[in-house]
């Protein structure tokens, strides 16, 4: 590894030339490994070179950090050793250390060869000294000049290489405002190639939400929305004035709907149905999407009103932007405006003290669903209504206003024109949402659809449940077909799901697992037992016994009965029991619960 005094060794040499011509004697300098750095006169020829096996003096320097004089060279007791010490030409040799701190990081050596250049040396001794020292200090000068230029140029080395690392957009910038250095990250959340001498403006908005600060930054003449924070460098001048770490709002409106987004991406071929009401339910869904006019949807609850309201969005230009779904039915009232709008850190009491992003923001270029509008308040409905109309959105607690891109679809139950009747929704907002109405026709009303839906839930559930399903009887699809469905196709989800869990292995939904309610409205109805305390029957199953006769059997005794025979099958051990209640389509607590009644 090189020496401090060999990295400088053009300033090192001009400084040597200079004391030999001022004190008109030879000059050598060696580093602290005794390699020759610079020299003069009969040194010149002798430079780089290493002179560890002769360097007894400066041996004795390093040793003790103090200037050595030899006013009789080859015949003082330092010398005995030196392999010149007999036949030695110099005539007097003064030996100055270089230091750095507390470190010796080298040797000046003033050597006179002739007896003229020690009498002229011993005449003016002290001024020789300070000369020397003065040489030193200045050599000494130009190697902590240069250490802690070649310090801070590994720092700057090191920063470059580890901000490349660092999956955060990050940029230095000097005080004139011009871009130093920015990594990977920061051009690709940009998308803009950011060399270095670019001029950028930053400027903070006064917003701060996940625990960041929301900045303006202009590159040229584009502008982005940053989330960050913007660091004063120690010494504030300079290249290295200021450092911004970074995210793009748009990278943290992605990650937050990633981590909050509980929506399935449907298009029309998910919505299963044979009827003619469907089939043209699909055709108004294709032609719609097409639209960027807002959507009001209809039905009753349970009709699959948040599908339709995807199936729209896959179907448009939208797709690739986000869907966002808000139930307004779900959320408290006093916090239904800042979900909808999001807020800044310390906008409310009770706040989230970093802030939130609403869901107007998070949807802009995509897609916000609110369910249930019908149930949003009175005093939200008017900012509502500003929104649509002037695509304009304002944080809680912040004076920003944002200009937003959002298509809105609206679904309701309830009856909007009775509502506006009794002052409990504003007739403005209601004109504003009903551009374009889609109303979802009530299961009962196209029944042609209920065997491919009961189809469909039947083989999901067997599945899921890893049970074997064959068919659905016609029975029990007449039995369907009868029932009102008064939930609709998320009531008829259930019953399936209920059929499915009470299917024998044969795969076959059957009468006999058809719920109480749904055989008995539905005109299937089973006859009951009846009991003496008046409690409500339990259904009954009827099967063969080993004498001929019909035994009856309740269904808590069927149940029994069945555990029974899986536990036989897969033995009595708790690994037994997992696989028994595996294959009985429970859990393994439910299964232990079912044993001890």
């Amino acid at each position: 590894m090189e020496s401090i005094l060999v990295k400088i060794q053009d300033t090192v040499a001009k400084y040597a030339d200079v004391l030999s011509k001022i004190s008109r004697v030879d000059v050598e300098v060696v580093d602290n490994r005794l390699y020759r750095v610079a020299g003069t006169g009969m040194f010149s020829e002798l430079v780089n070179q290493d002179m560890s096996a002769e360097g007894y003096v400066y041996r004795q320097v390093l040793k003790t950090g103090r200037r050595q004089i030899i006013y009789s060279p080859g015949r003082e007791l330092i010398c005995q050793n030196c392999p010149h010490c007999n036949d030695c030409q110099e005539e007097i040799e003064i030996s100055m250390p270089v230091r750095m701190g507390m470190e010796i990081i080298g040797i000046i050596g003033l050597v006179g060869s002739s007896r003229e250049q020690k009498e002229r040396i011993l005449g003016d001794e002290q001024l020789y000294l300070e000369f020397l020292e003065q040489i030193a200090d200045f050599i000494s000068t130009k190697a902590r000049e240069y250490r802690e230029m070649d310090n801070k140029n590994r720092l700057l080395d090191t920063l470059d290489c580890t901000i490349g690392y660092i999956d955060q957009g990050i940029v230095i910038i000097g005080d004139d405002h011009v871009i130093t250095t920015s990594n990977e990250v920061a051009k690709k959340q940009l998308e803009l190639d950011m060399p270095e001498g670019t001029y950028v403006e930053i400027e903070a908005t006064g917003d701060r939400m996940n625990y960041l600060n929301e900045y303006k930054m202009k590159v040229g003449d584009r502008e982005f929305s940053i989330m960050g924070h913007l660091y004063d460098l120690p010494q504030k001048k300079g290249r290295y004035a200021k450092l911004l770490l970074f995210e793009n709002s748009k990278a943290i409106q992605k990650k937050y709907y990633e981590m909050t987004s509980t929506v399935h991406k449907l298009d029309c071929s998910n919505i299963i149905g044979d009827s003619e009401v469907t089939q043209k339910m699909k055709r108004e869904i294709m032609q719609v999407a097409q639209s960027s006019s807002t959507v009001l949807i209809t039905g009753e609850s349970g009709t699959g009103k948040e599908m339709v309201a995807t199936a729209i969005w896959n179907a448009s230009n939208r797709r690739s932007g986000r869907f966002v779904a808000i139930n307004c039915a779900a959320i408290p009232e006093a916090l239904l405006e800042s979900e909808l709008f999001g807020y800044v850190k310390g906008a409310f009491t009770g706040a989230d003290p970093h802030g939130r992003i609403g869901k107007f923001e998070l949807a802009n270029k995509g897609v916000i669903f609110l369910d249930e509008i019908g149930d949003m308040p009175l005093y939200l409905q008017a900012k509502l209504l500003r929104v649509l109309q002037e695509r304009k959105i304002t944080r809680i607690g912040s004076n920003q206003v944002f200009t937003i891109d959002v298509r809105i679809l609206a679904a309701t139950n309830r009856d909007l024109r009775e509502m506006i009747r009794e002052k409990k929704f504003r007739e403005d907002l209601y004109y504003r949402l009903n551009v374009i109405p889609l109303e979802i026709a009530p299961l009962r009303e196209r029944i042609e659809d209920i065997p491919p839906l009961a189809e469909h839930f039947a083989t999901h559930y067997a599945k899921l449940f890893q049970k074997y399903f064959w068919k659905i009887t016609e029975p029990v699809l007449n039995c369907l077909r009868q029932y009102p469905w008064p939930g609709n196709v998320r009531e008829l989800e259930n019953v399936v799901e209920f059929m499915v869990n009470m299917m024998g292995t044969d795969g076959v939904l059957d009468e006999k697992t058809l719920p109480r309610e749904v055989r008995e409205r539905g005109g299937k109805s089973e006859e009951k037992n009846s009991s003496s305390d008046g409690e409500e029957d339990e259904r009954t199953v009827h099967s063969e016994t080993g004498r001929g006769t019909e035994e009856v059997l309740t269904l808590k005794e069927l149940e029994q009965r069945a555990i029974r025979q899986a536990i036989a099958r897969y033995g009595d051990t708790t690994q037994g029991k997992k696989e028994a209640a595996r294959q009985l389509g429970i859990g393994l607590a439910t299964l232990y619960r079912k044993i001890g009644e």
